[in-house]
């Protein structure tokens, strides 16, 4: 489920941000960026649409993934 960004804290969202950019694993090519430019280019992805929250329900978790990854079919058993 697919949820909107503004709907989170302002503190919420921050946190969920940088976990994801210090994510291990995370590849932002031979450049160096610090954590407030990641978190910054993340937020924009985040305000124009390209990246979304997505909650999953099974591990009760949130990732953020670009909007062009999720898939477009319906899941088994939803609308």
């Amino acid at each position: 489920m697919e949820i909107p960004y503004t709907a989170l804290a302002p503190d919420t969202l921050r946190n969920l941000v940088e976990e994801f950019v210090t994510r291990e694993g995370t590849d932002y090519g031979s450049q160096i960026f610090s954590l407030q430019d990641k978190v910054r280019h993340v937020m924009r992805q985040l305000e124009q649409g390209k990246a979304v929250i997505v909650y999953d329900s099974e591990s009760e978790t949130c990732h953020i993934r670009q909007r062009d990854s999720l898939s477009t079919r319906p899941v088994s058993g939803t609308l």
